[in-house]
């Protein structure tokens, strides 16, 4: 079986890798011309660590980013509302780690290189149109540099190509832009003291109003001592506001983004120095699409944003996307050999969508976050005991509730079955495994 994988992202990459353990061909096409280390700091959660890990990367993250001990949560005027450990911590059998985005993919390209050789990924070829012929994907792909077109084929194509995905909108015309909820987000790495533990992830305010988001993302930068800092300004703009489309490398301006958190200075963190500290700060909408009826058409199918692009609430985004790679390369090694590739995909479809449905859905009601909105709601002047304005069950539901909608409860990963498919005998690897669930 050959697979073709459009797009060159992490999700993309990851099921690259994940396709070759399983003993399945397949190449990544990207339509950027050189993968460069763009972006801000993302969490990976131990789902999608284990993952990794069982990829043989463990030593890879470990090696780039910080093992989050802790995420706190924080009002406007820094007064602690919430704290719960993470990773290992908790009592995952995984930590969760804070790194570099494109640190994580450069160190993922590396791996598929070394793994399936340089011309396993190809730059700067956008995906102009497809067509399948029953027995194979036939892809036309678009030279940017130099507009010529090219021909590949495939037994199936996967759509790994982003929020602004060339195979959703050919398999979903017509379907529009991605739609913004009034967020504008502001990012920047800054070089500092470590704050609270070293290795804590801290939320304050709301995103109700204003939100700040800050934790360290460089194991060498710990090495010396120091901690670079991701941090994430996030503002609700007027009705009538509008924004420019999102992009990976849209810088922002400090003058923007530091009036709305001029005051925000807490005993243990001062964020306009943090803001204003960054080398460079980028700036997004906050932008999802509606979860689709169906991701898979014959030998096509889609993963990670271009599938289920979702807020960048509870740290989910990167994660699922590793989940889905793990998942198709399940399904296809597994039932490749005695079904065919249209039942592997409907199998994939069948276990990943429903969940990253929900899960879209769930960051639309601001996930784990909600708890800072009903502090906001219930106390806007602040509190002096947490407990009159949120009880300790509600913290507990909510965090416990969508720990469930993602797939990262504790004893139910910790104990679930592996998805890693032996290369020669994909049909036995597993036979006494469930099929992954989401």
């Amino acid at each position: 079986m050959r697979v073709l994988i459009a797009g060159g992202g992490i999700g993309g990459l990851a099921a690259a890798l994940s396709l070759h353990a399983a003993g399945i061909e397949a190449q990544v096409v990207e339509a950027a011309r050189e993968l460069l280390p763009l972006g801000v700091g993302i969490n990976l959660l131990p789902h999608a660590v284990r993952e990794l890990t069982e990829l043989g990367l463990a030593d890879e993250l470990s090696a780039a980013g910080i093992p989050t001990a802790e995420l706190v949560y924080h009002d406007r005027f820094g007064s602690r509302i919430w704290a719960e450990p993470r990773g290992v911590a908790a009592g995952y059998r995984w930590p969760q780690y804070s790194i570099h985005r494109g640190e994580l993919q450069l160190r993922l390209l590396a791996a598929v290189k070394r793994r399936l050789g340089a011309a396993a990924v190809r730059t700067g070829l956008a995906v102009e149109r497809f067509e399948q012929t029953g027995a194979e994907v036939r892809v036309t792909l678009r030279d940017r540099a130099t507009g010529a077109l090219d021909e590949a084929s495939a037994d199936v194509l996967v759509g790994a190509d982003g929020i602004h995905s060339a195979v959703r909108a050919a398999l979903h015309p017509g379907e529009g832009p991605p739609r913004w909820n009034g967020v504008h987000m502001w990012r920047g790495v800054t070089e500092g003291e470590p704050f609270l533990t070293g290795r804590s992830m801290i939320m304050a305010g709301s995103n109700l109003t204003a939100k700040f988001v800050a934790y360290p993302i460089s194991r060498a930068a710990e090495l010396r001592g120091r901690a670079a800092i991701n941090w994430v300004a996030e503002v609700r703009l007027h009705d009538g506001a509008t924004v420019a489309p999102e992009s990976w490398d849209r810088r922002g301006r400090l003058e923007d983004a530091s009036p709305h958190f001029a005051a925000w200075r807490f005993p243990w963190l001062d964020v306009p120095a943090l803001i204003a500290g960054a080398g460079a700060i980028f700036e997004y909408p906050m932008v999802d699409r509606d979860p689709l009826p169906w991701w898979s058409a014959g030998r096509v199918t889609l993963l990670g944003d271009a599938a289920h692009p979702m807020y960048p609430i509870g740290s989910n985004g990167a994660s699922q996307a590793i989940l889905d790679a793990r998942v198709l390369a399940w399904h296809l090694a597994r039932l490749a050999a005695t079904a065919s590739p249209e039942a592997a995909l409907a199998g994939y479809e069948a276990a990943r969508r429903p969940p990253t449905s929900a899960l879209v859905l769930a960051n639309r009601a601001m996930g784990p976050e909600r708890v800072m909105a009903l502090v906001e709601q219930r106390a806007p002047r602040g509190f002096a005991r947490i407990e009159d304005a949120l009880s300790r069950d509600e913290l507990e539901e909510i965090a416990r509730s969508y720990k469930a909608a993602a797939g990262f409860q504790i004893e139910e990963l910790n104990a679930r079955p592996s998805w890693s498919v032996e290369p020669r005998e994909p049909a036995r690897a597993h036979a006494h495994a469930a099929a992954p669930a989401g």
